[in-house]
Parts: C-alpha cells; structure tokens; sequence
C-alpha cells in the first residue's frame, strides 16, 4: 500500500518522489486503532510537506507496509523497503515488533525513526542508524510508578502476558517500587481465566491491578470481571501501556472501562502547532486524536527537516540525529544519547497519567504530569 502526495502538493512538486517506509499495525492481531491513528499523523505531516512544496521541489511519499504486531513481517518489510529505494524508514507501535524493524534496519544501513514503540533495549547494541521519538519505558513506567505511591498504593498486583515488553514493564515497576516500600505481585494472565484473577487479587490483598495484557483480550474480560466482583470493590485498575486511550475501550467496557490511569504522551497544554495538527487529524479520524496520531505527524516533521538540511544519502540522514531541532506539535525535538538507552533518543516527549472520567468516560482527567 503506497501512499501518494496531496493533489494540492502535487501541483507545487516536480521530479522523482523522496520515498519513506512506513511501518503500521494496520491488521490483527496487530493494534490496529492504534496503527490506524498512527497513519493518519504520518499522512496528515507528509500531505502538508507537499503543500509546502515538498523536499526541494520533490514529492514526499509514503510507502505503507502493515506489520500486523508480527516481528518477522516487520523485517521482511524493511528488506522490501530497503530494495524499493526508500531513504529512511518511519513508524511502528509495538515494541516488540519495532525491535525487530531497528535490528534490521540497523544491519542494512538503513535509518529508521521509530514513532510510538517504548521499549528500552529497541536495538541489542549502540546504533547511529536508529532514533526514537516515544520515551522509554523505564522513564514512563517509573513516573507511573510514582504515582501509583503518591495515591498510597503498596501493594500492586501485575496481570502479564508472556512478551518482552510485558516482562520489562513489570521489572522496571518492581525495581522502582521495591526500594519505596512497594510490592509488585505477578500474576500469569496466560494461566488464570479473569476469575482466577479475581480470586489471587482477593487473596494477596492487593490495592492496585495493572493490566499487562493484549486488547481487548484478555484486558476487556479480566476488567469485566474484576469490576463485578464485591470483594475488590475499592480496587484500582491501572493500564499503563495505554490501552484506555483509545475509542474501542470505551465502546466495549462503556463505563467499566472508567477510571483505568494509563500513560499518554502529551503535554499539559498543546501549543498553536499542535493545536492545529488536533484540530486536522479529529477531522481526518472523525474522533478525537490520539498521542500516537500526534506521535505519527512528529515522525515525519523530523525526516522532512533531515530530509531538506542533509539530502536523501542514507549515511548522512543517520548522521544528523544529533543536529536535529524541530519544533513538534508536543514541544522541541532533539536527540541524544539518553543513559541506558543504545539509540538516538528525544529526551523527553511529556508524560502524563490520565484517565477516563467516570462521570463522562468521553472526557480525560489529567491525574499526574512527568
């Protein structure tokens, strides 16, 4: 799947396009909400670099690939990508499989901006030719973790499915909360039917269950269940991957799915910038944007100006991380090497813990700024 440059750009635009791989989970057992957001950020960005006449007077096109959550379709996709001739390659939600898309990306020599996936370890040793816009998990899980104490939570049970970014998200809050007086108890989600989950959260006396699990299974049954059993009635049910942010939650759990604290990766107030991209991407969705849908116009605001200062060579794009400062719709870009972390990284998009309201579970409540 191609996608080509605005009518309105192409009229301004002449000459071969500048192509960039676009990597999106568009199907299942993808999340494919979220790639669907994900696409209209990079196809609202890259319509209005054509009408703004493009990369010196070429067309931007994005040449779409659906990963579908699947790691070894995602490296397949970026050789395919790599042969067509692309100058960089842009995208991807799931960690996993975006690990997969920058250890390729990385053995080609090919640049890849990864837009949405947090992952810590997105590459198993330091690279040039991969940068990150979404902040790392260690930094996101650790704020929500602080709010999690600041509520006067201690004890937290953990529902978690078999997956690296599962398995890290429960390290980095064990780690972070065990030296504060925090108990991290780990239940195995691919084991207990939401019942069971029901009946380990009673035993352990937890306060808090986070949700580390796919959506809408199992998360939606497990909610389901835990929200109808009196005995956890005061507990609180936590997200922090983010999957209440998007319009199916809401449609499924109605007002079950209220009251779920997850992370999102927007400021306390959007500037004229982002404020205008919200306004163009609600349009373009017919619902309210989601932070990926931002993450997604950020990605492609970055490769253009790269793109404009440093030419289509592959080497030079990937040389320019650490030159770049644009002016997203969540605040400045600009990449450095962030501790821990083995890519060109923004350090840091903003991060909140937000919920949906019960009173209104179309509405979101800003409870903790990062």
């Amino acid at each position: 799947m191609s996608t080509p440059p605005s009518p309105r750009g192409a009229e301004r635009t002449d000459g071969p396009s500048v192509r960039i791989g676009a990597l999106v989970p568009l199907t299942r057992p993808g999340w494919a909400e979220a790639g669907r957001h994900l696409l209209a950020g990079l196809e609202l960005a890259a319509g209005e670099v054509n009408d703004a006449g493009g990369i010196a007077g070429r067309p931007l096109e994005l040449v779409v690939r659906d990963t579908a959550a699947d790691p070894q379709r995602a490296a397949a996709a970026v050789d395919e990508l790599a042969r067509l001739g692309v100058a960089a390659v842009a995208g991807e939600y799931h960690s996993v499989v975006a690990r997969a898309a920058a250890a390729r990306a990385d053995a080609l020599g090919l640049p890849f901006l990864c837009s949405s996936a947090v992952l810590d370890a997105l590459t198993e040793q330091p690279t040039e030719w991969v940068a990150r816009l979404a902040p790392a998990q260690s930094r996101g899980w650790r704020i929500y973790a602080d709010f999690l104490l600041g509520a006067g939570h201690t004890r937290i049970a953990v529902a978690a499915e078999p997956s690296v970014y599962w398995a890290s998200g429960a390290r980095i809050l064990r780690d972070h909360l065990a030296p504060r007086g925090g108990t991290v108890i780990e239940l195995d989600a691919s084991a207990l039917t939401p019942a069971a989950v029901c009946d380990a959260l009673a035993a352990h006396d937890a306060t808090v269950l986070l949700l580390l699990v796919g959506h809408p299974e199992p998360a939606v049954p497990i909610v389901r269940s835990v929200r109808r059993d009196q005995r956890l009635a005061g507990l609180l049910i936590g997200a922090p991957a983010g999957q209440p942010e998007f319009a199916e939650w809401a449609a499924l759990l109605g007002d079950d799915g209220a009251a779920i604290p997850f992370l999102r990766y927007l400021p306390e107030r959007l500037g004229p910038l982002g404020a205008r991209v919200g306004t163009a991407l609600r349009e373009r969705l017919a619902e309210a944007p989601s932070f990926v849908a931002f993450e997604g116009y950020d990605t492609v605001l970055v490769l253009a100006e790269v793109l404009r200062s440093h030419g289509t060579d592959r080497t030079r794009i990937a040389g320019s991380w650490s030159r770049v400062v644009v002016e997203g719709t969540r605040g400045r870009i600009r990449f450095c090497h962030a501790p821990g972390i083995d890519v060109r990284q923004w350090a840091w998009a903003p991060v909140q813990v937000v919920d949906r309201d019960p009173a209104e579970p179309g509405r979101f409540r800003v409870l903790h700024h990062g």
